[in-house]
């Protein structure tokens, strides 16, 4: 039997991960600083998105991880299966002073298809679904606000219906090192990021 034939346990231990970002040289795993606060969302090849987010000022840290499925501490390997029910996504904590929620979901609703069910482009599975994770009560509400809000312009256009799950962050788990700001260390890397030209007006 390989491996894959079954669905992936996962593991009691966390995948060995990068200890700083490359970028700015914090720690992927900051203490907790007043003022700040952590939002995860998924929009596709966790690559792309990361470098998205972290050339946005006010940003402190990013980081590649998995999110929204059932295994603890899954490899790349086995989200990529599809079993263990992860997606991609990257991790944002950003100081609330200098940039606002309403921001971030603004890049995050123009800077992908949000209307593209389990893909995004040629990248298809499950791993690859549009996604919001929040981590309180008004960043749920303001998240499920949006899709509202952009929902109406994506018809005005004539485009699709909004698939994107927006639900409270469960556990967040941190991808490999070789993951992490990985258009940094390989500029020429795949990016499958691409829009759908619909501008969002959240205010």
């Amino acid at each position: 039997m390989r491996f894959f034939d079954r669905v992936p346990t996962g593991r009691d231990t966390p995948i060995p991960t990068s200890e700083y970002h490359a970028i700015s040289g914090e720690a992927l795993k900051p203490a907790h600083r007043e003022g700040y606060a952590t939002l995860v969302v998924g929009m596709g090849c966790f690559w792309g998105v990361e470098r998205l987010f972290w050339s946005v000022p006010g940003v402190l840290v990013t980081a590649a991880g998995y999110a929204g499925g059932k295994t603890p501490n899954p490899s790349y390997e086995e989200v990529c299966t599809g079993q263990t029910e992860h997606a991609e996504v990257v991790l944002i904590i950003y100081d609330t002073a200098e940039v606002s929620l309403e921001s971030l979901l603004t890049i995050f609703w123009e800077n992908h298809d949000p209307t593209q069910l389990n893909r995004q482009g040629n990248d298809r599975g499950t791993q690859y679904r549009s996604a919001i994770y929040t981590t309180d009560q008004r960043q749920l509400e303001t998240a499920r606000h949006s899709a509202e809000l952009f929902q109406q312009q994506l018809d005005q256009a004539g485009r699709g219906t909004i698939t994107t799950e927006i639900k409270p962050l469960d556990t967040f788990y941190y991808a490999e090192a070789y993951h992490q700001q990985y258009l940094h260390k390989n500029p020429g890397g795949y990016c499958g990021l691409k829009g759908t030209g619909v501008s969002c007006q959240l205010v």
